[in-house]
């Protein structure tokens, strides 16, 4: 029979706590090799930063790669946001986190703060999605192979069932989905997936969504959103009464990126578009037309969206050298854990994604329409100066939902404040569905008028009508 002095089971005990307590550290906090101690260049910050990967397919070894930041106050009473991108196939590191929303941007060989970064208000995940965008990559290279809205949705889903397993202190935080662009197909699509699953296993506590042209100007009807832009180019003065009249006749955005890859697009809207190009010139930059250009930038986001062959249709801002230049550093790929598999660099825009291109056309706005119904709160939002996803198609597709809902207006057609000055217009329906305009903004909402976007983002996350000085 064994026995024990005072002291040594007061050892025992000790060392029993000591073990259990790190058992429990690891089960709860299994995400500690994706701490990032201190990103290259960046200033001292007081929040917490992880960034790895998540396999969302053992069979091909798919693997997604995030970045996520703590609230920069109090993070255990902040919401969680995911942060997409679009493209398909551009990066929401390198664009919404270094460019537009994330709490550093690239300068020379440093990072400097972002006064209005996101994470003011939110714990702010940021997803490179699908595979092959940024340093998420398949081992399979069969995985870039036909992707689609469908795969990218049941990855996205399984990113976040299993992201949760790293970080269980947010599986239950109220969570909201952000993007811009092709992110109009994304959200809903992962957000109609997250509202079906939840039926059976109430996993996620989805809050709302919020999708937009330039804080999110979201594609989400072709048609409507494409068709709207010959309107917009010939308002703003960028072509002239006869191409805008051969434009309106001649062509058809909902039929013409089929036409495009059946290499069946008329000779006279080639002409008409060939004509477009030339009026609108390659020295404006079509996602902003009031923004001045940077000849040298690498970021061409529009190729996707806007197969044709127009180097104008590119978003030109110098800041996308600075984040191409900075996340292809090595000791940066080492701060945080990245790896480059399949491709020789860290890209704004994958070349090596065979995206199913024709999703484009699907309309995505029924599926808003459907969340609404469940609940969950929609906003949709758009720079004003965007041309290349013009708010007027994302304004006539909010109240065209609306109408099909029977939504009352709530909020009549106003304007809103961002301090002392106009920060854009807005409406609102039942308290569910909203529609903003950010005054001077771009396609990226956050990069060009990132004040005016701050002010938006923490009134749909309260749930509060956006600032009215009287």
């Amino acid at each position: 029979m064994l026995s024990f002095t005072t002291t040594e089971v007061v050892l025992l005990l000790v060392n029993l706590c000591f073990f259990v307590n790190l058992i429990n550290a690891y089960n709860n906090n299994n995400n500690m090799g994706d701490k990032i101690r201190s990103l290259p260049g960046q200033p001292d910050v007081n929040f917490e930063q992880y960034s790895g990967y998540v396999t969302v397919d053992h069979v091909k070894h798919k693997s997604l790669f995030y970045y996520f930041v703590e609230a920069q106050l109090d993070p255990l009473s902040k919401p969680l946001v995911l942060w997409l991108n679009g493209g398909p196939g551009c990066s929401s590191l390198g664009v919404g986190a270094f460019s537009e929303n994330g709490p550093f941007r690239p300068k020379r060989n440093v990072l400097v703060n972002n006064e209005f970064s996101w994470n003011k208000e939110a714990n702010m995940l940021y997803l490179e999605t699908p595979v092959g965008v940024g340093f998420s990559y398949s081992a399979d290279i069969t995985g870039y192979d036909s992707v689609s809205d469908a795969v990218t949705a049941r990855d996205n889903l399984m990113f976040l069932r299993r992201w949760f397993n790293k970080f269980p202190q947010y599986k239950h935080r109220d969570l909201y989905i952000t993007g811009e662009s092709y992110a109009g197909h994304y959200i809903p699509q992962l957000a109609k997936l997250i509202v079906d699953f939840n039926r059976k296993e109430k996993l996620i506590n989805l809050k709302g969504i919020a999708v937009s042209y330039g804080l999110g100007n979201p594609v989400l009807e072709y048609a409507t959103d494409f068709n709207s832009r010959a309107e917009y180019f010939w308002s703003h003065g960028l072509i002239s009464d006869s191409t805008y009249k051969l434009f309106t006749k001649a062509c058809n955005y909902s039929r013409y990126v089929t036409e495009y890859y059946s290499g069946s697009v008329s000779p006279i809207c080639s002409k008409v578009m060939s004509q477009v190009g030339t009026e609108t010139s390659n020295f404006v930059d079509k996602y902003d037309v009031t923004l001045d250009v940077c000849i040298s930038s690498v970021l061409a986001q529009s190729k996707i969206i806007s197969p044709q062959e127009q180097t104008g249709e590119s978003v030109d801002v110098c800041i996308e050298d600075e984040t191409v230049s900075y996340l292809n550093r090595p000791d940066v790929k080492k701060a945080l854990h990245a790896r480059l598999v399949n491709v020789r660099r860290w890209d704004v825009c994958s070349n090596i994604l065979d995206y199913k291109l024709l999703d484009v056309q699907i309309p995505t706005i029924t599926i808003v329409g459907s969340l609404v119904k469940s609940g969950i709160p929609v906003l949709v939002y758009s720079g004003d100066q965007d041309s290349v996803i013009p708010l007027t198609g994302s304004r006539t597709l909010v109240n065209r939902l609306a109408l099909e809902l029977k939504l009352n207006t709530t909020v009549p057609y106003r304007v809103w404040f961002a301090g002392q000055q106009v920060g854009g217009w807005t409406e609102a329906y039942g308290d569910i569905l909203s529609f903003a305009t950010i005054r001077g903004a771009s396609h990226e909402v956050p990069f060009s008028q990132p004040q005016r976007s701050l002010v938006l983002f923490k009134s749909f996350l309260e749930r509060t009508p956006l600032p009215d000085m009287l």
